[in-house]
């Protein structure tokens, strides 16, 4: 008999979580309606969110999975109470440039997010550090706002990030690395695109952002106020494809181990105080398109190791 009543009250606590669940759901989406403007029509009609009749809404089991209204002209900005819905795997609320303010602390608490595209709005102020709480995220882009101050360690967290785009920001400070108390982006060893471009990030590029275990594609580093020597640890990361280091403030030599980066295909230097001797590229026969203009290398004849980079195309 005990053991049925115990059966019992599971079932019943099961019950009351996942009504629970559902009630939540439809109180944040009613508080979002509420709050923004431009909402779809669909979602005036009064129905159930999960009802599959609301625009940009999926459910799974009665509970809010994803909400997709990219390029909807929506106005107003991203609450706290956006934190509730707990199953929500998928937020694109991309190209709105009417979504403004600051990017709630809340968002941490979506555990369950793979997707989280804000790509073109209008949100300001800090990334929130709460952002290293989202473990399953794949994908991150924050690019095209005008998020201020500096990119939170916490991102080192996201051990499952395939891609991160902070470009286009007004974010500031150094690139975070890892220390052994808190985490950076070093970490980031499944992650295949860094875009950080067109921000104000200052310092060096430090030794330690760069491993052999790291399957970086894309490493894109242009237009920010970078100082200092490109780490020689640079040519560890094997896997890259696409480097734009231009239109910073490098200095010293082209690490000589540049050529181990004998995937890549497009190389961006140009606009730095790069000196020496111009990188001895050998072995790069994938590179169609390399630029090292504008930097003080010292004077010299063309290299002889620049005919055998049979795919070049443009220097």
């Amino acid at each position: 008999m005990g053991g049925r009543i115990c059966q019992l009250l599971v079932v019943i606590f099961i019950h009351i979580s996942i009504t629970t669940g559902q009630n939540n759901d439809r109180e944040v989406l009613q508080a979002l309606k509420n709050y923004w403007q431009n909402t779809p029509p669909s979602w005036d009609d009064g129905s159930d969110p999960c009802s599959g009749s609301w625009d940009g809404i999926r459910c799974t089991n009665s509970r809010v999975t994803a909400i997709t209204l990219s390029s909807m002209n929506l106005v107003g900005g991203l609450q706290g109470d956006i934190g509730g819905l707990t199953e929500l795997q998928i937020l694109d609320l991309s190209y709105n440039t009417g979504l403004t303010g600051s990017l709630t602390s809340q968002v941490g608490n979506l555990k369950k997010l793979t997707n989280l595209l804000l790509v073109g709005c209008g949100f300001t102020g800090p990334i929130p550090d709460s952002i290293g709480n989202l473990e399953r995220l794949r994908y991150l882009s924050l690019n095209s706002n005008g998020f201020t101050g500096p990119i939170p360690a916490s991102i080192g967290n996201l051990q499952n990030l395939y891609w991160l785009d902070l470009s286009a920001n007004k974010l500031t400070g150094s690139l975070p690395v890892s220390n052994g108390s808190k985490p950076g982006l070093d970490m980031l060893t499944n992650a295949k695109h860094f875009h950080f471009g067109d921000n104000g990030l200052s310092g060096n590029i430090p030794p330690g952002l760069f491993n052999s275990n790291m399957t970086l594609i894309h490493l894109l580093f242009e237009n920010n106020e970078l100082t200092g020597s490109i780490p020689n640890t640079l040519g560890l990361v094997k896997s890259l494809e696409v480097v734009r280091l231009d239109r910073n403030g490098l200095s010293g030599n082209v690490p000589s181990n540049i050529n181990n980066l004998i995937n890549v295909t497009e190389m961006f230097l140009s606009n730095n105080r790069l000196t020496g001797v111009v990188p001895n590229l050998t072995g790069m026969n994938l590179l169609n398109y390399l630029d090292l203009s504008n930097n003080s290398f010292d004077p010299s004849v063309v290299p002889s190791w620049f005919r055998t980079l049979r795919a070049l195309t443009t220097v």
